[in-house]
């Protein structure tokens, strides 16, 4: 059982950044692909970004395109989503998730492909 727990949410102002983290409690997290979504109240979740296990292959969605960018670090069994210019349109809370995969994968963008879930941290952004 794959354990995840994101951290780096907060408060900030419109323009502003932040760095989400997501770490896995297994090193077999190197062979998970590792999703952002994320959930405004009263809006059903959507995909934010994706990461191949390969560490290469990335995904966004378009509304993020050019101001997110996704990583990861195997070595520290962490994901990260950077997050610049951020808009008030961001607030949300920001779930990553994985899955284990095969290497030659393409990048998930459904919330149903993932089989693990972290509790979620609040991004606030104020205009």
């Amino acid at each position: 059982q794959m354990q995840l727990v994101e951290s780096g949410g907060g408060l900030v102002q419109a323009g502003g950044s932040l760095r989400l983290s997501c770490t896995a409690s297994r090193r077999t997290f190197s062979d998970h692909a590792v999703g952002w979504f994320r959930q405004a109240p009263g809006q059903e979740r959507e995909f934010v970004s994706t990461i191949a296990r390969n560490g290469r292959d990335t995904a966004y969605a378009d509304s993020v395109k050019g101001r997110f960018t996704i990583s990861r670090d195997n070595a520290k069994n962490t994901a990260y989503l950077q997050m610049n210019s951020l808009k008030p349109e961001d607030t949300a809370v920001y779930y990553c998730a994985t899955k284990r995969t095969i290497l030659t994968m393409p990048p998930l963008l459904q919330a149903g492909s993932y089989d693990y879930w972290g509790q979620g941290t609040q991004v606030t952004v104020s205009s």
